[in-house]
C-alpha cells in the first residue's frame, strides 16, 4: 500500500456562490478559481516529491463569511483572505504558502484550530 502525502496546506476559495453574498460578480470569483488551479500546477504545488507535503485546492460555495469577496481559506493557519482576484492569486501562493509570510494588509481574520478538549467521560 503506497504511503500517504503529507498535506502541508489546503486552500479553500469561495469564488462561485450560489446566493452571492460576499462575492457579486461571479465572473471575478471565477477567474480566481482559475488562477489559483493554474498556478498550484504551474509551481509544482501538487508535486508529490514536495518538500513539507503537497497544497490541496477546493472551490467551496460559501465559507460563511458574507463580505469582500472572494474568500481564500488557508489552513492549517486559518487565515482568511478577502479580495481574492486572480491578480492576487499568485503573491498569496508565493508568499504566504510557499514563502510562510502572510500578507497581512489582506487578512480579513484569523481562524486558527482550536485545541481538542478533554474528551467526555462516559456517565
Amino acid at each position: 500500500m503506497p504511503e500517504p502525502q503529507r498535506i502541508s496546506h489546503h486552500l479553500l476559495l469561495c469564488a462561485t456562490p450560489s446566493k452571492a453574498l460576499c462575492c457579486p460578480d461571479p465572473a471575478v470569483g471565477a477567474a480566481s478559481w482559475e488562477a489559483l488551479k493554474r498556478l498550484v500546477r504551474e509551481l509544482g504545488l501538487e508535486d508529490p516529491a514536495r518538500p513539507g507535503g503537497i497544497v490541496l485546492r477546493t472551490k467551496a460555495d460559501c465559507l460563511r463569511i458574507c463580505a469582500e469577496g472572494p474568500i481564500l481559506l488557508i489552513w492549517p493557519e486559518g487565515i482568511v483572505y478577502g479580495g481574492v482576484t486572480a491578480e492576487r492569486i499568485e503573491p498569496i501562493l508565493r508568499q504566504h504558502v510557499i514563502g510562510g509570510a502572510p500578507i497581512e494588509a489582506w487578512i480579513l481574520r484569523r481562524m486558527p484550530f482550536s485545541p481538542a478538549g478533554p474528551a467526555a467521560s462516559p456517565a
